[in-house]
């Protein structure tokens, strides 16, 4: 059983088991609040699953691609969780999920996943349906596109301005079962640098 969370675009967390699928799910598409939220989010779904901290068996989390502000927070509360619970945390890319869920929601064919990633830019995956192990097969991407020149899609555009954690944490259950973790990297899939940086230090002179 795993809590998943994703700050990618809105707001989303979710409690999943492998055998009983998505047992509570809240969310947001408000893409200015994470940090407003997402503690109430968490709270409230491991209250409607009726679980508690200590039968988690790990955390997920979606790692992007988005933007550096809202993206950083939801990995921060997911490895704080994991760290306070003493459970593993997994990553997941989160347009994998997105992808994940509308194949399941009946979507046959390819499929363009499309988030917005600010400064007049989209993120964009390509996909082609499910594998043997119930996991989306990832053509190309996450890469970002001017909003006006994002490739043709090879078949159906989906503009995702919600990454379902419930897919978050079905993906990770999957892969566990499948023996193909990790889905991502540990590296938040930022796409780009943010847009503070820390100044370089000036020599003082003596």
């Amino acid at each position: 059983m795993l809590l998943a969370i994703d700050t990618s675009t809105g707001t989303s967390v979710a409690v999943v088991d492998r055998e009983g699928g998505i047992l509570a799910e809240v969310g947001t598409d408000d893409s200015m609040r994470h940090a407003e939220v997402v503690g109430g989010f968490i709270r409230d779904a491991l209250a409607e699953a009726g679980v508690t901290p200590s039968r988690l068996s790990g955390v997920a989390a979606g790692m992007g691609p988005g933007p550096f502000t809202g993206l950083r927070v939801g990995i921060a509360a997911a490895h704080a969780f994991a760290l306070g619970i003493g459970r593993p945390f997994v990553p997941v890319v989160s347009h994998d999920a997105v992808a994940w869920s509308w194949y399941h929601d009946g979507g046959t064919g390819g499929l363009q996943v499309v988030t917005d990633a600010r400064r007049r830019e989209f993120a964009v995956s390509e996909y082609d349906g499910l594998d043997a192990d119930d996991l989306p097969v990832r053509l190309t991407g996450p890469e970002l596109a001017p909003r006006d020149e994002v490739p043709a899609a090879r078949g159906i555009r989906f503009d995702a301005h919600l990454v379902p954690a419930g897919a978050i944490g079905m993906l990770a259950e999957l892969a566990f079962a499948a023996g193909r973790l990790p889905l991502a990297g540990d590296a938040p899939l930022y796409l780009r640098a943010p847009d503070v940086t820390p100044s370089a230090r000036k020599r003082v002179l003596r």
